[in-house]
């Protein structure tokens, strides 16, 4: 292998498992292969739902090992990125309290109203431009404000920091996940320190912000025994927003494009060089999350892939592939749903769910499971039309094509929908985005790749890619969008 091909560790968490894949980025080259894969389970105990942060830990140290085994017990650079908001507190000697509470937890209800009597909800998107979400940090920590543990916190890290500290002792704060706590001001790229003064947030709990690409340490002795590396194993600061690594692996060319990262989320808006922060924005449940090299994240949550996910679980063994095939050929746009409705966002009975939501709007009732998907499709297309749509409007910025990256890219049916509701090509792929960006981002750090249109021209050149043209005209999704309006 050339001297000047690197091997970089990815550790990619989410919410139902945690993988490390291995990079292997040259000038003109970038490979990524899975060295291990593990399950993340939180437990319910009797005090809420928390995350197994040590198992958590425990996969990531045996994924190290397993890369290592791929790149003769050498890594050029680990990288952590995971989900956004939830975070560990140490104490004064750095040892964890406890495990961190999961963000479906149920502490932070009614938390919203409290907040926004003290700094009312459209101040709080012009100083953070964060749409409205019941688990942001802020309220996890509006929440947390009287209990015992966050009395004799000292440090709050948020999950991938934390995993970071507990490899190399290095504490830090990485700025695109921070962006999600609701306590960073966007267009400063710093604490928004007026609203955690407001609301008694002590921003001292916080470790120095870092940005993507910045130095995170060095693997502890204990580390390299643990996992049979050899050192020295830089630890770099990547997008630890799993988003925003997402983001950054979108082979784009040039700025006027549209992503949706796809999987049990759908996350679908603009790469911005500024935030939004109009009262239409917030009005229209948009989020200013920030990006690599001064960009914005400006985007809508949508429910995704969860409602298909939660039906193939209540059908039990199901040939996704010939589901999807029927569903092709079920009616188009004959029954659609709000796919951003937070009725669907509890687990259990969804097909039913779905089938009541239909009738209650008097359109047909979808039956088969082929009807059911079809249906999950026309509306998940139709959420991305629509959010694709308003962020061009509210940004006054333009869009020639539409970039699907994650999960969603094995999914043609949606693509090609989405493409037929937009009315714009969509290019599909790569399907493991998050891996990808932390990968690039670390070899960034080492020179290999250029700024970020130079890492997006590698992705171009190295992975496959599917390009969906539009078929037919839009009327129709123009008036399933009405009828879904009216609804």
């Amino acid at each position: 292998m050339s001297a000047t091909v690197r091997s970089y560790a990815a550790v990619d968490l989410g919410a139902s498992s945690g993988r490390v894949m291995v990079g292997r980025v040259g000038p003109d080259s970038l490979e990524l292969s899975e060295a291990h894969r593990f399950p993340n389970r939180p437990v319910r105990v009797p005090e809420g739902l928390r995350w197994d942060v040590l198992g958590l830990y425990a996969g990531v140290l045996d994924g190290l090992k397993a890369a290592g085994s791929h790149c003769g017990g050498r890594l050029d650079s680990v990288g952590i990125d995971s989900w956004a908001v939830d975070y560990g507190l140490l104490d004064a000697d750095g040892t964890l309290l406890g495990n961190p509470v999961h963000y479906r937890d149920s502490r932070t209800e009614g938390v919203a109203e409290k907040v926004w009597a003290t700094v009312p909800a459209a101040e709080l998107y012009t100083a953070t431009g964060l749409q409205y979400a019941p688990f942001n940090t802020l309220y996890q920590l509006t929440a947390a404000r009287s209990t015992a543990q966050l009395a004799q916190a000292r440090r709050l890290l948020l999950v991938p920091d934390l995993l970071t500290y507990w490899l190399t002792g290095e504490q830090g704060t990485e700025l695109t996940n921070a962006s999600t706590t609701q306590l960073i001001d966007p267009r400063t790229r710093d604490w928004a320190y007026d609203v955690a003064s407001r609301l008694g947030i002590d921003l001292d709990l916080f470790a120095p912000l870092r940005r993507p690409g910045d130095p995170a340490g060095l693997l502890r002795g204990e580390a390299l025994e643990e996992t049979g590396l050899a050192g020295p194993v830089p630890v770099t600061a990547v997008g630890s927003h799993d988003t925003a690594s997402a983001v950054a692996a979108v082979p784009a060319s040039g700025e006027r494009f549209a992503y949706i990262c796809t999987g049990t989320w759908s996350l679908a808006g603009l790469e911005l060089d500024a935030p939004v922060l109009t009262e239409e924005s917030r009005a229209a449940n948009f989020t200013n999350e920030l990006g690599l090299d001064g960009t914005v994240r400006y985007l809508r949550n949508i429910m995704g892939l969860w409602l298909l996910q939660e039906c193939v679980r209540a059908w039990g063994e199901t040939d996704l592939g010939a589901l999807l095939l029927e569903a092709s050929k079920a009616p188009a746009l004959r029954s659609v749903v709000d796919a951003g409705d937070a009725a669907f966002l509890a687990p259990g009975r969804m097909p039913e769910r779905i089938a009541e939501a239909c009738r209650v709007s008097g359109q047909p009732v979808p039956e088969s499971p082929a009807e059911v998907t079809r249906c999950i499709l026309d509306s998940l297309a139709l959420a991305h039309r629509k959010a694709v749509q308003d962020a061009q409007r509210l940004a006054g910025h333009a869009v020639d094509v539409v970039h699907v990256v994650g999960g969603g890219t094995r999914n043609a049916l949606l693509c090609q929908l989405t493409a037929d509701a937009c009315g714009l090509p969509v290019v599909s792929g790569p399907t493991e985005a998050a891996a990808l960006g932390n990968v690039l981002v670390q070899a960034r750090a080492h020179g290999l790749v250029g700024d970020l249109a130079g890492m997006r021209r590698l992705l171009v050149n190295t992975q496959p890619l599917t390009r969906y043209e539009p078929r037919g005209g839009t009327e129709r999704w123009h008036a399933a969008q009405a009828r879904l309006a009216r609804q």
